[in-house]
């Protein structure tokens, strides 16, 4: 499996008890909806390995987790900080409004009024304010994701219509 074909679904926070059990973040508005996986692709040392899981104890966010094959106080240590990953046809299906991130990468941005400014070249998870990275005339430009910024995704013609800020595009070109 190849990481272009998972998604992250969190990471390792760090061992838990004496037998190989670790704790898991999980990375998702949902964390109910993935209680009965029966295996997930830790990342190590860059490549994807599978795992079967034998317990799943979901507590909120995080959850206990004992792995088939790891048995033991060291190997659940050398997996703190590990990413954990799911395939892509895992991902629940989203509304006509909603957009998984990665998703929208190379979809063009439209704004009601400069019109054309660029396509998305990344999006930046960061605390309390999600941003698309637009590629406008060879200069990085951040753009909230926010409902009154972001007015539509068309994912037929892989548009994102936005109405921008007065000055936002000012601040980056000039």
């Amino acid at each position: 499996m190849k990481i272009e074909e998972c998604f992250q679904l969190g990471y390792v926070i760090k061992n838990h008890g004496l037998h190989g059990e670790i704790s898991i973040f999980l990375d998702t508005d949902f964390p109910a909806n993935y209680i009965e996986m029966e295996s997930v692709y830790v990342e190590i040392q860059q490549k994807l390995v599978p795992f079967f899981i034998e317990t799943i104890n979901l507590q909120g966010h995080k959850a206990i987790v004992k792995l088939k094959d790891i048995g033991t106080l060291e190997e659940a240590v050398a997996l703190k900080s590990a990413r954990i990953y799911l395939p892509l046809e895992f991902l629940p299906e989203l509304g006509d409004t909603q957009f998984y991130y990665h998703e929208i990468i190379n979809y063009k941005v439209t704004d009601s009024q400069e019109g054309d400014i660029g396509r998305v070249e990344n999006v930046y998870e960061v605390s309390g304010n999600d941003l698309l990275a637009v590629n406008c005339k060879g200069k990085e430009v951040l753009i909230p994701i926010r409902d009154d910024i972001v007015t539509r995704v068309d994912k037929d013609n892989k548009i994102i219509f936005v109405s921008l800020p007065d000055g936002l595009l000012d601040i980056y070109l000039n």
